[in-house]
């Protein structure tokens, strides 16, 4: 074996190592997440504001989820719209004018256009909270189906501790059809975001940040951060929003109830433009010490992928099989996790995806480097270095 076939076989064997040590400290962060609270308390009344920009998967279900909830106290829902003419606008209206819900007020709310330095969701989070009576605020994103009693042990988890500000639910991906496109969105939230999370949390769930698909906070910590409007020229809101409660000592919580974001009809390139748009979130408020630990997973794969390379290309088939062996870990690595993490089983037929989701996340992320321009629920933001909102208005994307 001469030098180059020793530092490759090296490369693959340390590559092997990390991915065992990572896949260990991700396992235990699953088996670690705080469970409910089986504690009683007394529910205050609960605001819920749903943005809403575009027809989502399975758009009805979805809402009859959120008018599906058990809280035991007074809730309201508000929807909030761009405009009327949106086409979950109709869709929206009528599963409220036939679907029963223990709710006490349910409205649809039109926000407009958002006025420079705000997104399009931050603008009508700013309209829901104006119009909101709830002594909480809860926040939720259009895309998830919440179990009927995620909003429970959310504020469950927010009332344990005078100290904790706000609560949000761990997010997993699943789709009922899948396509490729799918499994690589369930992958990288299960796999690597979700899992990622679990490992990163306190003993009571506390985090730097929040991943806010469904948040509650309370009034009086979002007063100390200046209200959500502080989150203004951020192109993450739920990120910067959790940051700010870290920093003036606020502790932002996840909870064990899981949330379903709801995907399907995922077609690849669709998913590489969310991979890229999840890239530039992470830089707007993932703190590195969270983000380092999967730049090295996807560092490895990289190594692995290389030395496979390099052995096909001289024929070395024994060299390929021991390169072949740190892929295939990685394979069923990302498969254990998202099964731990709530996630669906994936079919043999897409076993490629997490094979080569290193290889696309290196891309991805050069491509996000490249252009700092990112698509998100039809309108079209120009980023600066430190992925905020640059100063031009946002402009409607094509469709």
């Amino acid at each position: 074996m001469n030098t180059r076939d020793m530092a490759w076989v090296a490369a693959g064997a340390a590559a092997l190592g990390v991915l065992v040590h990572g896949h260990r400290g991700l396992m235990a962060g699953l088996r670690r997440r705080p469970a409910p609270s089986p504690r009683k308390f007394e529910p205050p009344s609960v605001t819920i504001i749903r943005p809403i920009r575009g027809l989502d998967v399975e758009a009805r279900q979805n809402v009859r989820a959120l008018l599906d909830l058990d809280y035991p106290g007074e809730w309201e829902v508000l929807f909030v719209f761009d405009s009327e003419e949106d086409p979950a606008f109709a869709v929206t209206r009528e599963e409220l004018a036939t679907y029963p819900t223990g709710a006490k007020r349910v409205e649809l709310l039109v926000a407009g256009e958002p006025p420079p330095g705000l997104t399009g969701k931050l603008n009508a989070m700013q309209m829901g909270v104006a119009r909101a009576r709830g002594t909480l605020l809860a926040f939720s994103d259009s895309d998830t189906r919440p179990a009927p009693g995620v909003l429970t042990a959310l504020v469950g988890a927010l009332l344990e501790d005078a100290l904790t500000g706000a609560t949000f639910a761990p997010i997993y991906a699943a789709a009922e059809e899948p396509l490729a496109g799918d499994v690589g969105y369930g992958l990288l939230v299960n796999a690597w975001y979700g899992s990622s999370v679990a490992r990163a949390a306190g003993p009571d769930g506390a985090l730097p940040f929040i991943m806010g698909q469904l948040m509650v906070f309370r009034r009086e910590a979002l007063e100390a951060i200046g209200g959500v409007g502080c989150a203004a020229g951020q192109f993450v809101d739920d990120m910067y929003l959790g940051r700010k409660l870290h920093e003036v000592g606020w502790k932002n919580r996840v909870i064990h109830a899981p949330l379903r974001i709801v995907t399907g009809q995922l077609e690849l390139r669709e998913f590489l433009r969310i991979f890229r748009r999840w890239v530039l979130f992470s830089e707007a408020g993932l703190p590195w010490n969270f983000a380092r630990p999967n730049w090295i997973r996807g560092v490895m794969g990289w190594l692995a992928w290389g030395g496979l390379a390099a052995a096909v290309t001289r024929r070395a088939w024994g060299h390929a099989a021991l390169a072949s062996v740190p892929i295939g870990f990685s394979v069923w690595s990302q498969l254990r996790l998202q099964r731990a993490f709530n996630g669906p089983r994936i079919a043999p037929r897409h076993y490629w995806v997490p094979a080569v989701l290193p290889l696309l996340g290196a891309g991805v992320a050069l491509s996000a480097r490249l252009s700092r321009e990112v698509d998100w629920r039809g309108r079209s933001y120009q980023l600066d270095a430190k992925a905020r909102l640059g100063d031009t208005q946002p402009e409607r994307a094509s469709v």
